[in-house]
């Protein structure tokens, strides 16, 4: 499924990034991080990416959560089958005052009614992107929720410790790689005045791209002030 043409290059997720010709989602880890793969070009890249947010606001994620939660699980009583929900991504500062449940019922019942077992569709609503899959027929319905946000416990300084959790599995990628991550804070966590902070970022950053390397991964933070490349090896 290309989540191209349903619009998810310009979701809170990708909008600061560099224009892609397709997207595919490829699944997440245990630590929460997405894979992507993509076309840029011409050139196949891959796409990690991990959600996060500072714990002091996980209560906003919470609630959130919590309004997602409560429109699929509607959704499954007039739904017929068992389903997997699982939300890519979503504004939460857009939405904690403004998003409605029952809407989002009647979206995901509208696409689940048209399924086969096996088959998936995006969900679409507001700021929502999320991937619904129809797992098998059944003449009562079950959504299960699946959603990937890392809560950031550690002080801002610590920041590095979420590039390390994207790069451990990709030190010697085989094809270009965007390293991208996506801060859902009110208050983002970089800060480029955090002495701190920035000397744990360059430090790691080098440490991280060997001689060897045939292609050094792009890396970014993203946030609410736009997206930062704090690495750059190949152009996509």
């Amino acid at each position: 499924m290309n989540l191209i043409s349903y619009g998810f290059q310009d979701s809170n997720l990708l909008r600061h990034m560099p224009r892609f010709d397709e997207i595919s989602y490829a699944g997440h880890n245990e630590d929460k991080v997405r894979l992507y793969k993509a076309l840029h070009e011409g050139q196949p890249c891959s796409i990690l990416s991990l959600n996060f947010i500072r714990g002091d606001e996980k209560i906003l994620w919470d609630a959130i959560e919590d309004f997602v939660k409560r429109g699929t699980a509607n959704a499954a009583s007039s739904a017929r089958g068992i389903y997997i929900f699982d939300l890519l991504t979503i504004d939460i500062h857009r939405e904690i005052k403004t998003f409605n449940h029952a809407e989002l019922s009647a979206v995901i019942v509208n696409i689940a009614r048209k399924m086969s077992p096996g088959e998936m569709k995006m969900v679409k609503y507001s700021s929502l992107y999320a991937l619904l899959r129809k797992t098998a027929d059944y003449e009562w319905g079950k959504i299960t929720f699946k959603s990937a946000v890392n809560v950031f416990k550690d002080k801002p300084q610590f920041l590095d410790l979420l590039i390390k959790q994207l790069l451990k599995d990709y030190i010697f990628p085989r094809e270009p790689v965007i390293l991208l991550l996506n801060d859902i804070s009110q208050n983002p966590v970089f800060d480029p005045g955090n002495a701190a902070q920035q000397e744990r970022l360059k430090k790691v950053i080098a440490g991280l791209v060997p001689n060897s390397m045939e292609f050094v991964p792009e890396v970014y933070i993203q946030d609410k002030n736009g997206a930062r490349e704090l690495l750059s090896g190949c152009s996509l």
